[in-house]
């Protein structure tokens, strides 16, 4: 099986995207992360929903969770303000990063290879330099290890 032949429509965002729009469409879905994708549409990084999670907590607390108790609920309500002062591109890493994307023609174990060596939750298929779908962690476990129980 390659992994063309099991990527899924999957929604995809850019880098000057809302960084609010980004998280709220990865809590409405409840998404394991999104593709992003450069100004000209190729895929730039793969934003994982702890990410933005972790963007929204402040150092200090993440630091100290102790002090996650002693906030008051209206500034933890907050929290989330500063994803409206910020896009997607805000919540990548400074550094490069490898991609968590793979050719339309590679296998499933090229795939599962990828996804672990890089802890992505998901990875971008592409072909001819565009994105066609994106096969998640829990796609490719469903496929290799068969019916639920």
């Amino acid at each position: 099986m390659r992994a063309g032949e099991i990527a899924e429509p999957y929604p995809v965002v850019g880098v000057n995207t809302s960084a609010l729009v980004a998280a709220r469409l990865i809590g409405r879905d409840r998404l394991p992360g999104l593709v992003v994708t450069d100004l000209d549409g190729t895929p730039k990084a793969i934003l994982p929903a702890s990410e933005v999670v972790r963007f929204v907590v402040p150092e200090y607390v993440q630091a100290d969770p102790t002090l996650a108790g002693v906030i008051g609920e209206m500034a933890a309500d907050r929290i989330a303000d500063r994803l409206g002062d910020s896009t997607v591109g805000d919540l990548l890493p400074g550094r490069p990063v490898e991609l968590a994307v793979l050719k339309s023609d590679d296998t499933v174990l090229e795939l599962a290879a990828v996804m672990a060596r890089l802890r992505s939750p998901l990875c971008a298929v592409v072909e001819g330099g565009r994105i066609i779908g994106v096969v998640t962690a829990s796609r490719l476990l469903e496929l290799v290890c068969g019916e639920p129980v």
